[in-house]
């Protein structure tokens, strides 16, 4: 694994925009994720480790786009029908093509190589049959229904960029341009731990769900450990620590032998009671970086024995935006990946809100259509605890820096959850 350096997130503490913090960082981190060759039918939601060309054109001949009847177009009559007997059959795969004579039609199929000297393909469907004899309309381009080899990919073409997270339709280009296997980044290692004595696991649902005064589930490991799941990486659980701070300082040395990064929610602040800031202290460095969203504002970064530590918010929806918005791609780039920024989507507001400047805030929205149009409904409580926020929405609203009120009717930036999950 590699290691970051200790001030890979060195942060000088004034409020940074989203967007300038993302770019800050796509500059200075490197990936940590190793290496490693995969063939291409295994190698679905990888990250792709180096840029690979074309090893062949696509397609490496020139083919019929059709079934129908290949001519020379200067064998059609300009401005009327032209008639030509059928000379040849030419099915697809087949290897022994002899060129057309000039004055004649070829039989072709889908896929078919055009015979040397035929240059435009009739649909089947245009023509008519005469005996042995083809009418063809008058009317038709030169080149039509005709592939032309090398229009998908040229042979050594770069297509497959460094860190393109691999989906189907970039497996089906490796196969057809020849390549039978990549280098991938491994999946991330992330771990993730919850701190604090009032923290529970969920019980067998055979038993009562009952809880003593003051105590609560562990609601965000879950969440994390599905959001990481959901980027192709590989959560590593390492349950509740107690609010202890040797015990988490132990835990975090341990998980940096191990894994790439540390993921935590909560415990980052200076109360008395926070001890997972002192124990990232105790054994590396921290910074604060002082995000302009809501919510989320206060992220904070550093590194212990050259990984990773990333600690979030405590509040659910409060972690879900943070790891969506920031979190989520600041760990695709230490994955070597191209960072998860999807462009938003429009919608009609049906809210009247109001907001600060300078700060991006998100809201939590459900969307109907109304007319063929988008329409976004407020989740009707506040609260960065609510779970349900999330439960009962289909996304989030992003409204920008700039903007001071919502009112309804105006468009607002709409991200559907799906889309967040990269």
């Amino acid at each position: 694994m590699a290691q970051l350096s200790s001030d890979s997130f060195a942060f000088g503490g004034k409020l940074q925009r989203l967007d300038d913090a993302l770019d800050d960082l796509v500059r200075r981190l490197e990936p940590v994720a190793a290496i490693e060759t995969l063939p291409v039918a295994r190698a679905l939601g990888r990250v792709n480790a180096v840029e690979r060309t074309a090893r062949l054109s696509v397609p490496n001949f020139d083919n019929s786009a059709v079934d129908g009847y290949a001519v020379r177009h200067l064998d059609l009559v300009p401005g009327a029908s032209t008639c030509l007997p059928v000379r040849d059959r030419v099915a697809a795969g087949r290897l022994d093509v002899p060129p057309i004579v000039p004055g004649t039609a070829i039989r072709i199929f889908t896929g078919a190589p055009m015979p040397e000297g035929a240059d435009t393909v009739f649909m089947q469907e245009d023509v008519t049959l005469e005996g042995g004899d083809v009418l063809l309309p008058s009317g038709l381009a030169i080149g039509a229904n005709r592939r032309f080899a090398g229009e998908d990919f040229e042979q050594g073409e770069a297509w497959l960029a460094t860190g393109t997270r691999l989906r189907p339709h970039h497996l089906a280009a490796c196969a057809a341009t020849g390549i039978a296997s990549l280098s991938v980044r491994c999946p991330l290692r992330v771990a993730v731990f919850s701190t604090g004595n009032e923290l529970f696991e969920p019980l067998h649902e055979e038993a009562a769900p009952a809880l003593p005064r003051g105590a609560q589930f562990d609601a965000n490991r879950p969440m994390l450990i599905a959001l990481l799941a959901s980027r192709g990486m590989e959560p590593v659980d390492l349950g509740i620590l107690p609010d202890n701070r040797a015990a988490i300082a132990r835990a975090l040395d341990e998980a940096a032998s191990d894994c790439d990064a540390i993921l935590t929610s909560g415990g980052v602040s200076t109360g008395e009671e926070d001890h997972v800031k002192a124990a990232v202290e105790a054994v590396g460095s921290l910074d604060f970086w002082r995000l302009a969203i809501k919510p989320g504002r206060p992220i904070a970064m550093g590194t212990i024995r050259g990984r990773s530590f990333l600690g979030m918010p405590g509040n659910p929806a409060a972690v879900f935006v943070t790891f969506a918005r920031f979190v989520g791609p600041v760990l695709d780039m230490l994955q070597g990946a191209q960072p998860c920024r999807p462009r938003a989507l429009q919608a009609i507001a049906d809210f009247d809100y109001r907001k600060k400047a300078d700060r991006r805030e998100y809201v939590r929205v459900s969307v109907v259509h109304r007319d063929g149009l988008p329409v976004a409904s407020r989740f009707p409580k506040d609260g960065a605890a609510l779970i349900s926020s999330l439960t009962q929405s289909d996304g989030l609203a992003e409204l920008e820096e700039e903007r001071l009120r919502v009112e309804p009717g105006e468009r607002i930036n709409y991200f559907p959850f799906e889309m967040l999950m990269a």
